[in-house]
């Protein structure tokens, strides 16, 4: 008897905390970013951008990776660069944590009770954001 195969989850769906606000004023926050590549963590190794400033490799991580963002055509470097702090943020650590960890999900503790839970910061699980 042959053992099931285990899926690849390669996206991973989620809800920015603020949202990307576009020239017409739409916010943007539902979107799905795919698992990284060998090239996608290579090839931004080369822009001068990066080479200027370490810190736009993320930037051009988070280009490559973000697949779709509310109704966009397409999630570009000017896309990424206008993102509110939070929400940069909020993508960088779901960048780590998918593609390092191979999760989404964080332990957290209640404040008021202290009953410790997982939250799902990708946000598509039952009930997330």
């Amino acid at each position: 008897m042959t053992a099931p195969t285990e899926v690849l989850r390669t996206e991973y769906p989620f809800v920015l905390p603020r949202g990307y606000v576009d020239e017409e004023g739409r916010v943007h926050r539902e979107g799905v970013m795919r698992l990284a590549t060998g090239r996608d963590e290579i090839m931004p190794q080369t822009d001068p951008r990066v080479r200027q400033n370490g810190a736009y490799l993320s930037i051009l991580l988070l280009e490559r990776t973000v697949t779709s963002l509310g109704s966009l055509p397409s999630v570009d470097t000017f896309v990424v660069e206008n993102l509110f702090a939070s929400d940069l943020a909020f993508l960088q650590d779901l960048y780590r944590r998918i593609n390092s960890e191979g999760r989404t999900e964080a332990a957290v503790t209640c404040p008021n009770c202290g009953h410790d839970f997982a939250v799902d910061l990708a946000g598509d699980a039952p009930g997330g954001s």
